[in-house]
């Protein structure tokens, strides 16, 4: 029998609700802004987790330099504003730090010296402690939000990075143990109808860099040779579900604008610190990792809502959570 609490928590949420787990502020604008956006104007409740606050990240505002980690290490408290500053362009209202700002600290690439820091979220990978700790905040989030759907990284955390893959395994045990009554955390147990992963197309990134190079100098990135090589984009067919939100477009860019010291916005096209450019797209793509694809599909037969075939409160989910 439901507790008279939980019923009341129940009539306070809205009928969709949307969990997002990101490693680093910018991360979640870059591949997900247009579908936060799409999905917050049309009244779910988006609620975004970020797992660390990008300590280790290059800055590429000249007269911000001295935030870096190398030089006063305050990076970290700098991107809060940037994040929160995104968030109000994308319309989401609820973002939160996994155990709170600062809990876990950027782990930088792999193989750097800033994977070993103290608080290094992907310390997690050898001490169980630190898994257990950010497994514990993030499933009680998810019984205090009590989300129809959850997006993260696949388990390569889309390009590598340690902090992505961390935040897939965090994200994909925490799917499991919010539902499990006999994991000791704070909240009714909450079962997710819908796991996705972030995606993105080899032939959409092809796209995208034939339009960088036709833009050429004018913009001023550079342009990879062949979306063959990048590690981050993924086979066309293992994409299942695209989030068409054109009319979100403008808030993406203003989004990414408001990472000045990670991102360079220029017309249609951003680019990180390797200059690399990208298109910023307003059709977002995902992989369908946990739950049952349904509802309308596109030209290419992939879902086109992630919340098709969600009940307003839940549905029985019909297979495992991936690993």
């Amino acid at each position: 029998m439901i507790e008279e609490s939980e019923q009341s928590i129940d009539r306070r949420l809205p009928a969709r609700r949307l969990l997002l787990v990101h490693a680093h502020p910018d991360d979640e604008t870059i591949t997900t802004g247009a579908t936060m956006a799409h999905y917050a104007a049309s009244g779910a409740q988006v609620t975004l987790v970020t797992c660390t606050l990008g300590e280790e990240g290059e800055v590429l505002t000249p007269e911000l330099a001295l935030l870096a980690a190398g030089h006063a290490d305050q990076l970290g408290g700098w991107r809060i504003a940037e994040l929160s500053a995104a968030m109000a362009e994308l319309g989401v209202t609820d973002h939160r730090f996994l155990g709170g700002a600062g809990r876990f600290r950027d782990s930088g690439m792999m193989g750097d010296p800033a994977n070993g820091k103290p608080r290094a979220f992907w310390r997690a990978d050898t001490d169980p402690t630190v898994f257990a700790a950010a497994l514990t905040a993030l499933v009680e989030v998810i019984r205090q939000v009590r989300p129809q759907v959850l997006i993260t990284y696949d388990d390569f955390g889309g390009y590598g990075h340690p902090d992505h893959i961390m935040a897939h395994r965090v994200a994909t045990a925490a799917a499991a143990a919010a539902a499990d009554p006999g994991f000791a955390a704070r909240g009714a147990t909450w079962q997710l109808s819908k796991l996705y992963w972030t995606a993105l197309p080899r032939s959409e990134m092809a796209a995208g860099l034939r339009a960088l190079r036709a833009a050429g100098a004018e913009v001023g990135f550079a342009a990879a040779d062949s979306a063959e090589d990048l590690s981050f984009v993924c086979d066309d067919e293992l994409v299942t579900t695209a989030v068409a939100a054109e009319k979100q477009a403008d808030a993406k860019l203003r989004a990414l604008a408001a990472h000045r010291t990670q991102v360079t916005v220029r017309g249609p096209f951003f680019a990180l610190s390797n200059n690399l450019g990208q298109v910023s797209m307003s059709t977002e793509y995902f992989r369908l990792a946990y739950g049952s694809p349904a509802g309308q599909r596109d030209a290419q037969g992939r879902e086109t809502d992630l919340f098709a075939g969600v009940a307003a409160d839940h549905d029985e989910p019909s297979g495992p959570v991936a690993g």
